[in-house]
């Protein structure tokens, strides 16, 4: 079985899987790369994953790299299509070979209604993507968002053929009850938040929720982690409100190093709001074993936290201080959770298990049987009811 997968190019997301798929395939197994990785993440610290692995082609290096890529999309018998033009696999789709979108959420609600509505080179994407070839049998949706399979729904797109994807990141090994244990010397309740400085990341909520913890005499200590358009809005609101005390910025910190700060956190906060595709900070806070408290809107919190067992979920800023203050007070509360977080994320929702998991799908859709996969990646995603709490 051939597969090939095409995105923008390859991101440390990404690579556990890639590599999964590698060990079950082979050379059978590719990755195209369609774009050069923009300085931007460079400059964050992120590599150049292009180069560093054999199984990637760069479409965008030279002539021969395009066409091997182009050809690929013919001759393999399962094709995975992330966020590219779709020059390259044209024919396939005309074809109604099998292949796969892999797609977060709809933009229509990840970028608001009427910027898309009224955007015609957004809407004429829409129609290219999803609408052009909705006809088509072979064609199948993987969903890196919970909310995926609602989007897709409405819009009566790739019916009973939407499956869960996600993010995949390489996960450290921990003795997670001594990791604990040393979480819990901490002086103060540690309390870790990592996001850009943007307005739909929320920041302007930290700070909410640490004059108000505060005022009701609660011993914490809140790090910031990130830069953003926002950062000196929010260091000018620190100093405004006298919380200089219990809240550091700590500023842009190079992505290999933002698991040291969560290992030393009891309590990590996800304040993004649905605009969030996915989350990849959910999946690096619940390796290092931390109480998960995020907004429910967030794409991977309802695929991977299941309140109250492995985490906490919130719909609105009182919920969000009501389970902070339950974590502050409960320390086996937080261990439990914590426990079950890294088992969670070093268990259920590893590169390896995708990578099974999706072969079995593949399988399963090539010899027309019944679909093997029953829970986690790749398994049929439906309608995401948000919860009541």
């Amino acid at each position: 079985m051939k597969v090939t997968f095409y995105s923008n190019f390859l991101t440390h997301h990404q690579v556990p899987f890639c590599l999964a798929m590698q060990k079950i395939l082979g050379d059978d197994f590719k990755f195209v790369s369609t774009i050069k990785i923009f300085q931007w993440r460079l400059d964050m610290g992120f590599k150049d994953l292009d180069k560093e692995y054999d199984f990637v082609i760069k479409a965008y290096e030279n002539d021969e790299e395009y066409n091997k890529a182009k050809k690929l999309a013919l001759e393999s018998d399962i094709v995975i299509i992330g966020s590219i033009t779709d020059e390259l696999i044209e024919e396939r789709l005309k074809q109604d070979k099998i292949t796969f979108r892999y797609r977060a959420r709809i933009f229509i609600f990840l970028d608001g209604f009427f910027k898309t509505i009224f955007n015609k080179e957004k809407m004429q994407l829409f129609y290219n993507r999803h609408i052009k070839y909705r006809k088509n049998k072979n064609l199948y949706m993987l969903a890196a968002n919970a909310y995926g399979a609602n989007d897709f729904n409405l819009f009566r797109l790739y019916k009973n053929k939407i499956y869960k994807w996600g993010y995949f990141l390489e996960t450290n090994k921990y003795d997670i009850e001594k990791l604990i244990d040393k979480k819990e010397k901490n002086e103060k309740t540690e309390i870790v938040w990592v996001a850009r400085f943007i307005k739909w990341k929320h920041p302007e909520v930290v700070i909410k929720l640490a004059k108000n913890l505060k005022k009701q005499n609660y011993i914490f200590n809140i790090k910031m982690l990130g830069t953003g358009i926002l950062e000196n809005k929010i260091r000018d609101k620190i100093k405004e409100e006298h919380l200089e005390d219990v809240i550091q910025l700590v500023g842009q910190v190079p992505s290999n190093k933002v698991k040291d700060y969560m290992e030393e956190a009891n309590i990590f906060i996800g304040t993004s709001d649905s605009r969030e595709g996915w989350g990849a900070v959910i999946n690096e806070s619940m390796n290092t074993g931390c109480t998960i408290i995020a907004n429910q809107r967030m794409g991977s919190v309802p695929f991977l936290i299941k309140h109250k067992e492995n985490g906490l979920m919130y719909n609105n800023y009182n919920e969000l201080e009501a389970n902070v203050k339950l974590a502050i007070q409960n320390k086996e509360l937080r261990r439990k959770l914590g426990i079950n977080a890294y088992k969670t994320i070093t268990e259920k929702w590893t590169g390896e298990l995708a990578a099974n998991n999706l072969t079995k799908l593949f399988n399963s859709i090539i010899n027309k049987k019944e679909i093997e996969v029953k829970e986690g990646p790749a398994s049929k995603a439906t309608n995401y009811k948000k919860l009541k709490f």
